[in-house]
This record gives structure tokens, C-alpha cells and sequence, in this order.
């Protein structure tokens, strides 16, 4: 999954998920057919006016209000696909995942649970549909890593044709905000529809040379997901950035904008909105060697029994007893035929609680016994040593770059045809 947010971020993406039951009161009737499910005028009502308060929020102007509902209600017929996908595929979100998810969103805004819920609420939410919709964002999550994530595939090959086209250009140096624009062709188009886009993106250029904001075209004309907040994405390294966009960027300066450049999904138009450098320090890392022996608890060995073992192994050690043959004996896993040994582990290679006990250990010293997920560990670190990891973070940078790359990519695609699969009937809206 990709990371969660900052309230601020948080209270966004629900203007795009949330459906309020405030404000006016609108007749309730059906105002587009989203498969077996329905979106009604009032569920629209109250959605155009949450996404007026972030457009607001943002400093965004607002689109003119037909404009503006049709673009919300097209965001709404998407989030329904995907949930109804979500579904079917036996995506579930249980209420103790939906308990840590929100515990962890309070934590990275330094809040007690008492005032996060203060706050959702001074921005005009219930908890209730608070907890609903961070639910349906964790869904919509785990459908894109299992239906477009996952299948994303990065090649060794791949990797070091970007490591060496990096030597030759100093726009790696550098990291890149862009805001963009969407303009969705359906799949299998035909040259009269792809006509029509195109006139689209003559007049979204227009418009930006006559000087009109370009995050207010991108809430007006968008099909990206993030047309709400503007077409901003966040910052970028270059060579993660669509290659469109990439080969585009040489010589361009801040403001400048790009002219429409066609994909399989579309036309693009997009705007580079800041540059920023990056600073490429060495990464040295300490490393540790330790071994371990590793009970588990079972059938034939309560968690009472395992402790007491490895008590009693503890104290062969200390008298003198071989930590490796007594591995080797007694130990519960793959490491056993090696004497414990784990080889030398980096910073974040162990669980959080083994890798506590490790740190505190001089090379030489064994620990007390520990419990870890996996069981009752007695550790030892034999050896410390501190290595240049440069090449290696790069490689990961890279092969995380080309992924994210690739994976926006394929995800445009993905909900394009989600988008062209399904049976939508939008019916007329009343002001």
C-alpha cells in the first residue's frame, strides 16, 4: 500500500470519497446508473459542495458550477467501479485494520485519538463517515496493488540502462513538481474520437494562454483522479516522471507549460510547477553479524517450556557451552544448520523487536530472551562494521522509480477500461 497522510491530505481525498448528508435538501432522485448501483442528486449535491469547500481551501477557482458537477459526478462513477471491483474480487477491510489505519494517521499527526477526532470533526466530518472512507481508501489501495502493482514487472536490464543514462544528465539532481491534465480517449479509439479530445486539449491551451489557472482547468477538464486537487502531483524524482513528461522537461522553466502529448490512454498537457535539488550523499550503513536460536511455541512446547529452555541454554553459554553447536541442536529454524548464524543484517532487515534487542548487544554479548511474530530468541552478535550501501540504495531508488513509472502508467490504463466495461446511464441534473 502506499503510504497514509497528513490530516490535511486525509481531509482532501475524502472530499473526493465522502458523501456528506448536510446542506441543502434535494430531491432524492437517481442521477446516473453506476452498474447494479446508483449515484442520486442529493448524494451529488452534497459531494459538489464538499469539493467546493477544498477548491476553496486550496485557493482554487471554482469551474462554473455545471462544469464542475459533471466532473464530480464523473470522480463519483469511478470511485463506485472501483469499489464495486474492489468487492468482487473478496477485497474486505475488517474493523481491527480499519482501528490501525486510523491509530496510525493520528500518530503522523502527533494527536491523541481524542483530538483527531476534534479535528475530523472541526472540518465538518462525522467519525463515522471518517472511518467509512478511510476504509474505502484502503480498499481502493489494496485493488490497485492487486490488479496493477502487482503485475508490474522492472528488469535488471532496465535498471542499468537507467544507471547509466543517469551519468549523463544533471536533471537527475534535481526533483520535479508538475500539475497535469487527463484527457481520457476511450479505448480502441477512433479517429473521429480521438478529433474530439484533441479539439479538448486546443481549448485547455487556449485558455492557459490566456492566462487562466491552470488547476482551475485541471478541476474543470480532467479525468485524472487528481483533478480535484488541482492535477498536482507530488514531487517527483525525474526519472520516475511518465516518459512523456521526461523527455519534455529539458529546457523547460518553472510556469512553462507543455503542449498535449498523446498516450494510449490520451492527450496529456501538463505544467512544471517547481524544481528542487537533491543532494546525492553516500550511504554507509552499520551493519551487525549476529546469530540466534529460535524456539516456537506448539502442541509438544508451551511458550512457558520454550522460555525455560532457552533460559537453561543461556546459562550453558555463560558457562562455557558453544553458542553453535547449541544452535545447531536446538534451533527452530533454517539458520540451525549454520549455527544461528544470520549473516550481517542491515538496519530494517529484522522485525522491530529482534533488531531492538540485536542493537543493544556488544559484539561478543548475548541477549536476554526475547520474543519476536516469529517465537523466543536467545541472540548473539559476534561482529559490527560499517559499509558503503551508495550503489546498492541506488539500484532500489531506481528499480522504485521505474516502478512507480510504470505502475502510473498501467494504472491510467487499468481504469480506463474499468471505466469503458461498465454499464453507466448518466441521467440529466437539476441546478
Amino acid at each position: 500500500m502506499r503510504p497514509f497522510f497528513r490530516i490535511s491530505r486525509v481531509l482532501c481525498l475524502l472530499a473526493l470519497l465522502v458523501s456528506l448528508s448536510a446542506g441543502a435538501q434535494v430531491m432524492d432522485r437517481v442521477v446516473a446508473v453506476v452498474n447494479r448501483d446508483v449515484v442520486t442528486q442529493s448524494e451529488l449535491a452534497a459531494r459538489v459542495q464538499a469539493i467546493s469547500r477544498q477548491l476553496k481551501r486550496q485557493g482554487t477557482a471554482l469551474p462554473p458550477a455545471a462544469q464542475l458537477r459533471s466532473q464530480v459526478l464523473e470522480r463519483m462513477i469511478m470511485e463506485r467501479l472501483q469499489l464495486q471491483a474492489a468487492e468482487s474480487v473478496g477485497i474486505r477491510i475488517d474493523e481491527m485494520m480499519l482501528d490501525r489505519a486510523v491509530s496510525r494517521i493520528a500518530e503522523d499527526n502527533k494527536l491523541t485519538l481524542g483530538d483527531f477526532k476534534k479535528a475530523v470533526s472541526n472540518e465538518g466530518w462525522t467519525w463515522e463517515d471518517f472511518r467509512e472512507n478511510i476504509r474505502n481508501e484502503i480498499s481502493l489501495a489494496q485493488l490497485r496493488e492487486r490488479e496493477v502493482d502487482s503485475r508490474i514487472v522492472v528488469t535488471n536490464a532496465e535498471i542499468e540502462r537507467m544507471l547509466g543514462e543517469q551519468g549523463t544528465s544533471a536533471l537527475n539532481s534535481s526533483d520535479f513538481q508538475l500539475a497535469h491534465i487527463l484527457l481520457r480517449a476511450p479505448e480502441g479509439a477512433s479517429p473521429e474520437q480521438w478529433k474530439v479530445v484533441a479539439k479538448r486539449a486546443e481549448e485547455v491551451l487556449r485558455l492557459v494562454k490566456q492566462g487562466e489557472d491552470f488547476s482551475k482547468l485541471a478541476a474543470s477538464y480532467s479525468d485524472a483522479q487528481d483533478a480535484m486537487q488541482g492535477g498536482l502531483l507530488d514531487w517527483r524524482q525525474y526519472r520516475s516522471l511518465p516518459e512523456m513528461f521526461a523527455e519534455r522537461l529539458p529546457g523547460m522553466k518553472k510556469g512553462e507549460v507543455s503542449p498535449a502529448l498523446r498516450s494510449p490512454v490520451g492527450l496529456h498537457i501538463f505544467k512544471l510547477v517547481d524544481i528542487r535539488d537533491v543532494t546525492q550523499s553516500k550511504a554507509e550503513v552499520e551493519q551487525t553479524r549476529a546469530r540466534h536460536i529460535l524456539l516456537r511455541a506448539s502442541d509438544s512446547l508451551t511458550e512457558a517450556d520454550a522460555r525455560r529452555r532457552l533460559g537453561d541454554l543461556r546459562d550453558r553459554v555463560k558457562n562455557g557451552a558453544d553458542f553453535a553447536e547449541l544452535a545447531k541442536a536446538n534451533s527452530g529454524d533454517f539458520s540451525s544448520v549454520k549455527g544461528g548464524d544470520l549473516g550481517w543484517l542491515s538496519p530494517g532487515d529484522t522485525v522491530a523487536e529482534f533488531e531492538r534487542a540485536m542493537n543493544a548487544l556488544k559484539p561478543g554479548e548475548m541477549s536476554d530472551i526475547v520474543q519476536s511474530p516469529f517465537g523466543w530468541h536467545l541472540i548473539q552478535v559476534t561482529e559490527r562494521r560499517n559499509v558503503d550501501m551508495t550503489d546498492e540504495r541506488r539500484k532500489l531508488e531506481v528499480r522504485k522509480a521505474l516502478r512507480d513509472r510504470k505502475s502510473d502508467e498501467a494504472y491510467e490504463d487499468w481504469l480506463r477500461q474499468l471505466r469503458d466495461a461498465a454499464y453507466v446511464e448518466i441521467k440529466q441534473t437539476d441546478n
